[in-house]
């Protein structure tokens, strides 16, 4: 049986926590500049006058579907990290939602806005 996080622990995972969401703020305003403040011409790279290809078009659109795909999954896990900060405060973090089980400290360290311990989420994966 796994022991309920202390308050060093809880504070340690905290700061991870809060280090993840910095990073991924990063990351979602990265893709945010690259795909929606410039044209498809200057995201491409060609400022020239010449007229655009067909195929470059679907290139570039493409390639700004699957950047803004990137950032909307990187919003979903913000919303995770959100909900872990959550439950940090009101003591319920580590706490699988599905069997009320304390979540591995080494499962937190590699995800540490796991919902589930790594029972119920093969459960759930399957």
């Amino acid at each position: 049986m796994k022991k309920k996080l202390d308050k060093k622990e809880l504070l340690e995972f905290k700061k991870l926590v809060l280090k993840k969401k910095s990073e991924l703020i990063e990351q979602i305003n990265h893709i945010s500049e690259d795909t929606l403040k410039k044209s498809p011409k200057e995201a491409s790279g060609d400022i020239s006058s010449y007229t655009y290809h067909m195929a470059d078009v679907a290139t570039d659109t493409y390639d700004r579907e699957f950047s803004m795909s990137l950032a909307s999954n990187d919003r979903a896990i913000f919303y995770e990290i959100e909900d872990a900060l959550k439950k940090i405060e009101d003591g319920t973090y580590g706490i699988c939602e599905e069997c009320k089980d304390f979540i591995a400290k080494v499962r937190l360290r590699a995800i540490p806005y796991a919902r589930l311990c790594l029972k119920c989420q093969e459960k759930k994966e399957k």
